[in-house]
């Protein structure tokens, strides 16, 4: 079936493939210090990142401090912009009243929580007894599994407070 060339070609593509990732491991090593350590010496990297020295409680009390509160933010909200933050929710929540991987969100802005008719919420999201004012979306929308433990939503969070703001501007909208 295979003639003598043929053969010898198609052993010489796997062994040239097999010498190519072996350089190419070589080189990686090299550069970026992959692999074990040599005994006794301490590791160098090719770069340092400067950390201070400090309390993880003192640090996180420190970022919470920096993030403003909803009503400061709200002043500014801007419900077009909102709606372009909206694209994130898209994929899981409608506006157009029909429940998706999520609840609809018309309306939710006021809302008591996981009272959408219909929608099975998670033992997390129906624990919890408070409405949907803008002050806890703006909590909740921050980083979505912190706040509500025990929900099943995914979403990992938006970061930036202004966003937020006008998602919350955007979403008041929707009756």
């Amino acid at each position: 079936m295979f003639d003598t060339m043929t053969m010898t070609k198609i052993v010489g593509g796997v062994c040239g493939t097999l010498l190519f990732f072996l350089f190419g491991a070589w080189a990686a090593q090299s550069l970026y210090g992959f692999g074990e350590e040599p005994k006794g010496e301490e590791r160098t990297f090719a770069y340092a990142i400067a950390v201070e020295a400090g309390d993880a409680a003192a640090t996180e009390t420190t970022e919470a401090e920096a993030e403003p509160v909803y009503t400061e933010v709200a002043a500014t909200a801007d419900a077009g912009a909102g709606e372009k933050v909206f694209g994130k929710c898209k994929s899981c929540h409608s506006i157009e009243g029909k429940d998706m991987t999520g609840p609809h969100m018309n309306g939710v802005v006021g809302r008591a929580r996981a009272s959408v008719a219909g929608y099975t919420y998670s033992e997390g999201m129906a624990s919890v007894q408070t409405p949907w004012t803008g002050d806890e979306l703006y909590a909740f929308l921050k980083a979505p599994k912190q706040y509500v433990p025990g929900t099943k939503m995914g979403f990992a969070g938006i970061a930036s407070p202004q966003d937020r703001a006008n998602l919350i501007a955007y979403l008041a909208t929707t009756k």
